[in-house]
């Protein structure tokens, strides 16, 4: 059985903040690094309109459960 991933699109389509939620910690690594995007006690608790594509991605490569990835969408139309 596969593992469910809940995935947060960023508005602009370039990419898509993947969250597993039985891998996370809650070192609270996301929340720390950019508090206007990671918000847990609200709903939806990702918003990841609230940062660049590169903040984005450098936040979520140092989560350290690997709960949190990313898909880049590599398409020539953005």
């Amino acid at each position: 059985m596969s593992e469910a991933t809940v995935k947060y699109p960023h508005p602009n389509g370039e990419i898509i903040i993947l969250w597993k939620p039985k891998l996370c910690i809650h070192a609270g690594v996301c929340v720390r690094m950019l508090p206007d995007v990671y918000k847990p006690k609200e709903r939806p608790w990702c918003n990841p309109e609230n940062a660049t594509v590169e903040e984005l991605k450098e936040q979520i490569i140092k989560c350290p459960s690997g709960a949190l990835s990313f898909e880049l969408n590599d398409s020539k139309d953005l």
